[in-house]
C-alpha cells in the first residue's frame, strides 16, 4: 500500500519524474507549472522544504513500496487555523481510491499533527474525479469560483475529535 511522506530533500528525482510524466496529464484539468517550474525544480524543491519548515505548509507525497511518486497532496497557505488543500494524483494511479485514502489521511494529519480545524479546497467542473473525492472525504461545496480560466466550486471541510471518520464528524449519539 502505498505511503502518504511529508516531502524531503531525497524525494527530489522520484518528484521530477512524476511531475514530467504526468504533466500532460494534469494540465488537462489543472493548471500547468510551466517550463520554469522544470527548469528550476531544484531551486523550487528547495523553497517548498523552507516553506514546510517555516510552518506555511505541509507538503507530502504518496509514495510506493520502489519509492515512486504516485502523488502530491499539499497544505499550503497555513493559517488561524486553516490551509487550502491540493492533490494530484499519477495517471497511471488513478482509479484505485488512492486519492480518496491520501486525503482522509491528511485530514487526519491536518487535525492531529498540524492543529488545523478546517481545510479548503477548489476543482474544476471539468474535474469531475476530483469533486468526487472531495465529496467522499467529507468537504461540503461552499461556493464558486475561476480556476485558470475555468468555472470551478470551492469546498470545506472542518475538522473536529474524530477526523478519521468519513465525515469529519462523531459517530454515535
Amino acid at each position: 500500500m502505498p505511503e502518504l511522506q511529508l516531502l524531503r530533500p531525497d524525494h527530489a528525482p522520484a518528484l521530477l519524474v512524476f511531475e514530467r510524466e504526468n504533466r500532460a496529464y494534469f494540465a488537462a484539468s489543472i493548471p500547468d507549472r510551466g517550463d520554469a517550474f522544470f527548469a528550476r525544480f531544484d531551486e523550487v524543491h528547495r523553497a517548498r522544504l523552507a516553506e514546510q519548515a517555516a510552518g506555511i505548509c505541509y507538503f507530502h507525497v504518496l509514495v510506493d513500496a520502489a519509492g515512486e511518486v504516485l502523488g502530491r497532496i499539499n497544505l499550503v497557505d497555513v493559517a488561524d487555523g486553516s490551509a487550502d488543500l491540493g492533490y494530484r494524483i499519477a495517471e497511471r494511479a488513478t482509479g484505485r481510491g488512492l486519492a480518496t485514502s491520501a486525503v482522509r489521511e491528511i485530514c487526519r494529519l491536518a487535525a492531529t499533527d498540524y492543529g488545523l480545524t478546517a481545510l479548503r479546497a477548489a476543482a474544476s467542473l471539468r474535474n469531475a474525479a476530483s469533486r468526487a473525492v472531495l465529496t467522499r472525504t467529507g468537504f461540503t461545496v461552499t461556493g464558486e469560483t475561476v480556476l485558470s480560466g475555468r468555472p470551478a466550486l470551492t469546498y470545506l471541510r472542518t475538522l473536529d475529535a474524530a477526523p478519521d471518520h468519513p465525515t469529519g464528524r462523531p459517530v454515535g449519539p
